[in-house]
């Protein structure tokens, strides 16, 4: 794609947003061309949320901001503007009905095409509903439930949601759209997106996977700290240059080196472990260690942790230092076991209570004032050193939990357990979500955990974050323990190919 002498279909100027407290961003200008995949990056917390907000009609920009659409002055000033600008928006979470098939949630919103006596003329409702899916290169039954299609598929149906009344779309924003796609599903996502440039939309893209820039954008802008460093063409960059723009010339943290732990003594023991697609699978984890778990989605990988922890239902045994633990969240908190699920807002977090709240709530008692009461002083005293050390942003403890970013969030999840301390931690898909610079403070701190004498478990899609972080890895297929891989042979190439080969012996 060539922007010399387009015309901007976007064109934001001066775009600042002031909170009580801090100003997230500052005067940001910012360009989107027609038939263009413009990518918006940068750490968290550096404002890329704010800007998309802005444009939804979220938010509201401080006096001077202009926002046109082909030359044309608009204003957002809540999301029915937004979206009568033009404006379209596919969300991480979807926000789709999974009991309600494809059909139906197309309908949401814009209702249905009725007829005599008000009844749905549901097969124009199919034929439509087929039609957009089809146009963006899918192909399944839209009269399934929209939980029973794959996770790529589910993306299609929100952007085709998005894209509804096409006439009237101009720009697409799709946030994070493969933080929960397996890699097998992502090649039809960018396949969707390029489908969706063609038809001369412009597209925002954010994502924390610089891979995915290269692949599928045809330029950048960088945000740090509220501020554009830069809008670059993706053909004159390379993932280095691309980090460093972001990071200002921050090093991040290298990789750990791997540790020799079979000689350690044993922390938790899961033998036989079985759910709904595990089947039969033993886990022993060693003082000291970081062991991760490998798979493709639906392999068990993103079942086991949940299993061991007993927040779902299980067959089989757990031990931790030689005394059973029952199938419960209580008696596994008790025995050391802390669990970060993978959704850190469904599960691992009340995100309509505090920064404080959520980093004290495993341990309330350590602060009690009588039956009823909490030392306020002492529970906000341990959450800023808490807020300090992980470097939380902003590092204000009564701040909402909501409104921080995702690696911010994250941070305070973990706070919650470290603060124990535990003996056994378990991971599912720790830096989902954030970006490079919290990943890498994440895995630092997992490494810091397990050097202080913890068995560290980490479930991931992300082959690159279990190469970096781990000392073995387990290799899940079909419900089964396949493949183990010990240090001299854990590379993100080997990994990639155990997780497809067939079962076979250890590595």
């Amino acid at each position: 794609m060539s922007t010399d002498g387009d015309p901007k279909l976007l064109d934001i100027r001066q775009l600042s947003k002031t909170f009580p407290g801090t100003r997230a961003l500052k005067e940001v200008d910012f360009e989107l061309h027609k038939g263009e995949v413009h990518a918006l990056v940068g750490q968290n917390g550096c404002g890329k949320s704010t800007l998309i907000k802005v444009l939804a009609g979220y938010h509201q920009p401080d006096p001077g901001t202009q926002i046109l659409l082909e030359g044309t002055p608009v204003d957002v000033h809540d999301t029915a503007a937004s979206r009568a600008a033009g404006f379209r928006f596919v969300h991480q979470d979807l926000g789709l009905v999974g009991t309600l098939s494809t059909v139906e949630n197309l309908a949401l919103g814009r209702g249905y095409d009725t007829g005599a006596a008000g009844r749905i003329k549901w097969g124009d409702e199919r034929r439509r509903a087929d039609e957009m899916i089809r146009d963006l290169g899918y192909s399944f039954d839209v009269r399934r439930p929209v939980s029973e299609l794959a996770a790529a598929e589910r993306t299609g149906v929100a952007i085709a949601r998005a894209l509804d009344n096409f006439e009237q779309a101009k720009v697409l924003v799709v946030d994070e759209p493969t933080a929960t796609l397996p890699r097998s599903e992502v090649a039809v996502l960018f396949d969707a997106i390029r489908r969706v440039k063609q038809r001369g939309l412009g597209v925002i893209y954010v994502s924390h996977r610089l891979e995915e820039i290269f692949a599928v954008c045809d330029r950048v802008t960088v945000l740090r700290d509220g501020n554009k460093v830069g809008t670059h063409a993706t053909k004159d960059l390379d993932e280095d240059k691309l980090v460093s723009i972001m990071l200002g010339g921050e090093e991040l943290r290298p990789p750990g080196e791997r540790r020799e732990v079979s000689d350690r003594r044993t922390i938790l023991m899961a033998e036989g472990i079985e759910g709904v697609s595990v089947a039969g699978v033993d886990v022993h984890a060693r003082a000291g260690e970081v062991l991760g778990i490998a798979g493709l989605t639906g392999s068990g990988r993103d079942e086991i942790l949940s299993l061991i922890f007993g927040s779902v239902s299980r067959a089989g045994t757990v031990h931790v230092e030689g005394t059973e633990v029952s199938a419960d969240p209580r008696k596994s908190i008790d025995a050391g076991v802390a669990f970060v699920p993978a959704d850190r807002h469904r599960l691992g977090s009340i995100t309509t209570m505090t920064v404080r709240e959520n980093c004290t709530i495993t341990d309330l008692g350590r602060h009690a004032a009588g039956l009823k009461r909490v030392k306020r002083s002492e529970e906000r005293a341990e959450v800023e050193e808490w807020v300090k050390s992980l470097d939380v942003r902003p590092p204000r403890p009564d701040a909402m939990f909501a409104t921080l970013s995702g690696g911010n969030q994250q941070k305070v999840v973990l706070a919650k357990w470290l603060r124990l301390p535990p003996k056994v931690l378990l991971l599912d898909e720790p830096t989902q979500g954030v970006d490079i610079h919290a990943k890498a403070m994440i895995h630092e701190l997992v490494r810091e955990v397990a050097s202080k004498g913890a068995a560290v478990i980490i479930a991931s899609g992300d082959d690159g974050e279990l190469a970096d972080t781990c000392d073995h890895v387990l290799v899940m297929r079909d419900g089964v323990v396949a493949h183990e891989v010990h240090p001299e042979n854990l590379t993100v190439e080997e990994l990639g190919r155990l997780q497809q080969a067939p079962t076979a012996a250890s590595a």
